[in-house]
């Protein structure tokens, strides 16, 4: 069985990632979803998220940030965890 390197938290609008700041870097691999996704940054420091051919930006506490269906991108580890709001978007 292969475990996430997350813990998801679902209500009726949107679910509540949380990567652990214990994640190991190997464990944020480049993936693609099958949704468009709307992320709100909840909790973070100088975490990263990154496109395919594209140059890595640091999370921003507050901020939403768009990934399209099917494009591959991943997440990079900063310090304390990581707690986002995932909306998807048909």
């Amino acid at each position: 069985m292969v475990s996430n390197p997350y813990l998801d938290k679902a209500n009726s609008e949107y679910f509540v990632r949380t990567f652990k700041s214990d994640v190991h870097e190997d464990e944020l691999v480049w993936h693609q979803d099958r949704e468009n996704r709307c992320i709100k940054i909840v909790e973070g420091t100088n975490w990263q998220l990154q496109f395919d051919n594209k140059l890595p930006v640091i999370l921003e506490t507050g901020e939403e940030y768009y990934i399209p269906k099917n494009t591959f991108h991943r997440i990079h580890k900063g310090t304390g965890n990581l707690v986002v709001n995932i909306r998807e978007i048909k």
